[in-house]
């Protein structure tokens, strides 16, 4: 793979635990994990992050956290996530993270792709990468500090809060 430029992360199931929680009004809530906002900032220096989802009657809870984390985020079906990923980057300089039955449709064309360890068995098998954490459970924190590793020789912690590219962006 070439070195990354743009991680872009599906939303519900790697940054949520997948579940949709309904009353007699339609879907209010869904569930984000701890850490991830966090680990994604340490990762902003190096790399474009960006999300997409594709749940159009949840689309306004996850764009409400998304801008909350100061992120972009765009509704973009699962089906087209391959050509709209093509539109706006090079797809050898793509990370992927998804978890759906589908995903493994996106992770097949990108540089690198990562899934969660509770998501679908096909996404799994065409990830490079598989997380040990859940969707929703630190699994977005656990591939961010996996990228700092792998691609940008980021391997303690310390070192990355410590460089001057975090101060600027986090502090």
């Amino acid at each position: 793979m070439k070195k990354p430029k743009v991680f872009v992360l599906d939303v519900d199931g790697v940054l949520t635990d997948g579940g949709f929680y309904y009353n007699e009004n339609g879907k209010v809530l869904k569930k984000f994990g701890p850490d991830d906002n966090d680990a994604l900032k340490l990762l902003s220096p190096y790399l474009e992050i960006c999300f997409v989802s594709g749940d159009k009657r949840g689309f306004k809870i996850t764009e409400k956290r998304i801008n909350d984390m100061h992120f972009p985020i765009h509704y973009v079906s699962t089906f087209k996530r391959v050509e709209w990923i093509e539109e706006h980057y090079n797809l050898d300089e793509v990370i992927y993270m998804g978890d759906g039955i589908f995903d493994c449709l996106v992770m097949d064309k990108v540089g690198y792709s990562i899934s969660t360890s509770d998501s679908d068995i096909n996404a799994q098998k065409a990830s490079n990468y598989v997380t040990k954490r859940k969707g929703g459970n630190r699994a977005v924190s656990e591939a961010c500090l996996h990228i700092l590793d792998k691609f940008f020789d980021k391997t303690n912690i310390n070192d990355i809060i410590n460089s001057s590219l975090i101060e600027e962006k986090c502090l």
